[in-house]
């Protein structure tokens, strides 16, 4: 077990003076299975009227409006979670199987079709129309071909944006967890396997000492379906494990952003983000 202490600031800073703002943050982790949130808190400032609900898929949000005058928006969650080793059984389902099962609920059905940002290039398909077909079984397979993008996507920070699609990505052969985390789901879907866009911060340092605070960044992954949710981190080519927090699911990145919004006044403005993390247990 290890617990981990979270501060995420981010924020806008505009060109000239806003009028008005209107937000959505996911910034809040996610308690459930080998997750428990101790704690956590979100400041927004300047200070405004807000709403807190659970979207469709899962996560946090915090809704929020800023109706006074502002040239700056920031956001500071603080958080405190304690994380657990994850076991990741095997599951034995077959093909036909598979596909029978992620018909009869809607939450399989949703993570079965591509959006614009995780449809795979022809390559990729053909990738993972190999791995599947040599692999035993869907499990067997859904860790090959995350592995298969992992290994073949150079991490570059930069060299993409948040509109980035996983086919751009492809033809750069570079970019950063969000466009690594995409393109393996849009793999892993094309042979039906469903697959989601996870969200959260990864500790960076894996022999971290307790009260040690080092920087870290938001991180993304994937979980696939087959015959149980089962997450890897295709970008670290790891298990998700106890130095990763959740903090948001849906079928990309487009359903998971820490912080969207529009904003009333001059047309441009320039977003900040730092995250720190502290190993407290």
């Amino acid at each position: 077990m290890k617990r981990h202490r979270i501060r995420h600031q981010t924020g806008f800073r505009y060109a000239g003076e806003a009028s008005a703002s209107y937000n959505e943050a996911r910034m809040l982790p996610a308690a459930g299975g080998d997750q428990l949130v101790l704690s956590s808190h979100l400041e927004i400032t300047p200070l405004s009227s807000s709403n807190t609900y659970t979207d469709y898929w899962g996560s946090r949000v915090t809704s929020f409006e800023v109706l006074a005058a502002h040239r700056e928006l920031t956001l500071t969650a603080t958080s405190l979670v304690e994380v657990r080793p994850r076991e990741h059984p095997h599951r034995d389902l077959d093909w036909d199987e598979l596909a029978g099962a992620a018909e009869s609920r809607i939450e399989y059905v949703e993570q079965l079709g591509q959006t614009d940002r995780t449809r795979p290039p022809a390559e990729v398909v053909a990738l993972a129309r190999g791995l599947a077909d040599a692999a035993s079984a869907p499990g067997e397979a859904a860790l090959a071909i995350a592995r298969a993008i992992g290994e073949r996507i150079e991490y570059v920070p930069g060299v993409t944006a948040v509109t980035t699609t996983a086919e751009e990505a492809w033809s750069e052969q570079k970019g950063v967890c969000q466009d690594i985390a995409q393109l393996a789901i849009g793999a892993l879907r094309s042979v039906g396997i469903p697959a989601r866009y996870v969200s959260g911060y990864l500790h960076p340092v894996p022999d971290a000492q307790v009260g040690e605070t080092v920087t870290g960044e938001s991180h993304a992954w994937v979980e696939w379906w087959c015959g149980g949710w089962r997450g890897f981190d295709p970008t670290n080519l790891i298990d998700i494990g106890d130095r990763h927090v959740t903090v948001a699911r849906g079928r990309d990145y487009g359903d998971v952003p820490p912080l969207r919004g529009v904003f009333a006044g001059p047309s441009s403005s320039a977003m900040f983000v730092t995250v720190e993390i502290t190993r407290e247990a």
